[in-house]
């Protein structure tokens, strides 16, 4: 069974992929229009764009690997999980060292229900890159998913103390709307929100990340 994509999934890409641009900055610099339109906020645009680098003969592996991995998020965020994979596939073998193509694969492989094959690539991309606050809940959710609850817990802390006080207000936001936190969207991680979180990870439905609309004014 495949899960809905939702809003939230929606923001976590999008914060991945703001990680992705800062990784790639050097390389893509030798590209022209078309790296622009790669990395604009419109898919479309984005994958029109991916794909003429893709396609380019004279880039480099690593530029390439990014273009490809770009395109798979612009599928992902138009639902289009299964066709993102084998984008994200060429990513990874053009550059096996990029850690967030193998959280953002997970994450799909998450999304599609292949829980164990999207926790083997979550665990190499910890292992590329482990102080990422993204890959860290991204095992959080697949653990959670799996039933291993106070793992799954100790991965969301492990975020927040990575992600900092911008990951806990998200999260904060979340348990509110799943309706586990009455607290203030304030960014410290307290005995409350601890608790919300405990519970939210009793439950399978509940999901701290919140779609991306329930954020935007604590997040401002």
């Amino acid at each position: 069974m495949t899960a809905p994509v939702r809003p939230s999934r929606i923001f976590h890409l999008a914060l991945i992929a703001g990680a992705m641009l800062l990784a790639g900055a050097g390389p893509i610099r030798a590209a022209s229009t078309s790296t622009s339109e790669c990395f604009s906020q419109a898919n479309e645009r984005r994958i029109a764009g991916c794909t003429e680098l893709i396609e380019n003969p004279n880039i480099d592996a690593g530029t390439r690997s990014l273009a490809y991995a770009m395109r798979a998020l612009a599928l992902s965020l138009k639902g289009k999980l299964d066709e993102s994979l084998p984008d994200y596939d060429k990513a990874i073998e053009l550059d096996p060292f990029s850690a967030m193509s193998f959280n953002n694969r997970a994450w799909v492989k998450y999304k599609l229900n292949r829980l164990e094959e999207g926790l083997a690539d979550v665990e190499r991309s910890l292992v590329l890159g482990p102080a990422s606050p993204h890959a860290h809940d991204t095992r959080a959710h697949i653990r959670q998913a799996l039933g291993e609850r106070r793992p799954a817990l100790r991965d969301y802390e492990r975020a927040m103390r990575l992600g900092g006080e911008s990951l806990v207000r998200l999260y904060q936001c979340g348990l509110e709307a799943a309706g586990f936190y009455r607290g203030p969207i304030d960014g410290l991680y307290t005995r409350d929100v601890r608790k919300a979180l405990e519970s939210c990870v009793e439950a399978t439905d509940c999901d701290p990340l919140p779609p991306d609309e329930e954020c935007r004014a604590a997040m401002s």
